[in-house]
């Protein structure tokens, strides 16, 4: 029988068998990235995508037979180390993903190949943790004095350079500050409003805040209460958060994504069966919550639940207008925006619901940028890939700084340089190299500027 080229169906995805007897095995784990290693060498399709595809098409070449054969079996790893679970391989490009027959899912593979190496154990495994640990390290950091420190040293070369050497968190790569008070310690409470449900969506927010925007940049999240508000939409601020678990499943630390699972998803699905939207402000946790989570516990009614009520803030704007019922008395138009789609954003499948949004306000012109812009959460500060990470975001960058619509029509830099991830907005500031100083925003901070806060 003839297998076709490709898929012509929507692509599914299977549960990770996480808790399986065969998930842990190094062997089976190694014979099926030889089985899917060489049907990517027969594709590269995929080879601009990031840098796990260079370097596995680089092993095949200039191997001893110029076929997978010819790969020493010791040498995978180095393509799982350049895998940062992005997916956009999968949703975009692969065409061997299931259903298709041959049953390709190369993040999920590459994933299992991490979470064998976290249980080895490897070399960097205190610098990857610490990393992960996100909600310790802003708690920790936010400090009074400490905070202080925290952020001088973050902006210290000497330090910097110290940090390169003993911890191995490149010296050159930006680094969040922590903020001295926190979203959770700081946000309004919602006015007593009525609920007005849509055909599209529900007619009050729950808010799950993310590590980042509270520990880092809760402005993000009082420019979001800012919209709701305006909008008479009545909101809660979910209590007592834990990290979504993004950085540990990047980290192919299961263990601890599942011990997270159990503080977030019984205090999020109790809100989803109470009719909320749950609303996250970073693509990475609405990701998890959407796809991963869900994946890792496909029988877990409370996992399901959230997967149900989860809602990037764009998509649930733009929701919220189709069905008639936000406001679109802008007062102030944003000019020219250079707009990123982030890659946890793009395989959400909900469209470019950001762009669609920011083009409904007066006086604005989104140049549209839709690539990876090579950050990929902790992946892209840490001393052997920070410099794989600009490379990767080379032509993002170049994009960006060039508006169609600056300078009278004649191209040049925008306004502002916004992503739905923050952090691919400052990596992005970054690789301008100065360009894109002091204009990177939020898009939900440019709504707000748009409604006139």
């Amino acid at each position: 029988m003839t297998v076709r080229e490709g898929s012509l169906e929507a692509p599914t995805r299977h549960p990770i068998d996480w808790k399986g007897k065969d998930f842990y095995d190094e062997k089976s784990c190694f014979d099926e990235m030889e089985r899917v290693f060489d049907i990517c060498h027969g594709c590269r399709r995929c080879v601009s995508l990031c840098n796990s595809f260079p370097v596995l098409f680089d092993l095949i070449d200039e191997g001893t037979t110029g076929e997978m054969d010819g790969v020493p079996r010791e040498k995978y790893m180095d393509v799982v180390d350049q895998c940062y679970l992005c997916d956009v391989c999968y949703m975009t490009k692969c065409p061997y993903v299931p259903p298709h027959p041959w049953n390709l899912d190369f993040p999920h593979l590459m994933l299992r190949a991490k979470a064998i190496q976290f249980k080895k154990g490897t070399p960097t495994e205190f610098r990857d943790t610490t990393l992960s640990n996100t909600s310790a390290n802003g708690k920790l950091a936010s400090i009074p004095i400490v905070v202080q420190t925290v952020n001088a040293l973050a902006h210290n070369k000497t330090a910097r350079a110290i940090g390169e050497k003993v911890i191995g968190i490149h010296k050159d790569a930006w680094l969040p500050e922590y903020a001295s008070k926190p979203f959770e310690k700081t946000h309004a409470t919602s006015k007593p409003l009525p609920v007005k449900n849509g055909a599209k969506t529900p007619g009050k927010v729950a808010i799950y805040t993310t590590c980042y925007v509270n520990w880092n940049e809760p402005g993000i999240g009082h420019d979001l209460i800012k919209v709701l508000e305006h909008n008479e939409i009545p909101y809660v601020v979910v209590d007592k958060q834990a990290c979504c678990g993004m950085p540990k499943l990047e980290l192919g630390d299961l263990d601890s994504v599942a011990e997270l699972a159990k503080v977030t998803l019984p205090q999020l699905a109790n809100l989803a069966r109470e009719g909320y939207a749950i609303v996250t402000p970073i693509p990475s946790c609405t990701l998890m919550f959407k796809q991963e989570l869900p994946l890792m516990f496909p029988n877990d009614p409370d996992a399901q639940a959230v997967k149900a009520a989860m809602f990037d803030p764009f998509e649930y704007f733009v929701g919220r207008n189709k069905d008639g019922l936000l406001k679109t008395d802008f007062k102030q138009g944003l000019g020219n925006v250079s707009y990123h789609v982030a890659c946890h954003l793009r395989v959400q499948n909900v469209g470019q619901k950001t762009r669609e949004m920011l083009e409904m306000v007066p006086d604005t012109a989104v140049n549209t940028v839709e690539r990876c812009s090579g950050h990929a959460g902790t992946w892209g500060v840490k001393k052997e890939f920070h410099e794989i990470a600009m490379k990767i975001g080379r032509p993002v960058f170049r994009q960006m700084s060039e508006h169609p619509k600056a300078n009278s029509g004649q191209g040049g830099l925008p306004d502002f340089v916004a992503s739905d991830c923050q952090l691919a907005g400052h990596h992005i500031e970054q690789g301008m190299a100065g360009q894109g100083d002091g204009k990177v925003a939020h898009p939900l901070s440019l709504l707000a500027k748009a409604y006139g806060y």
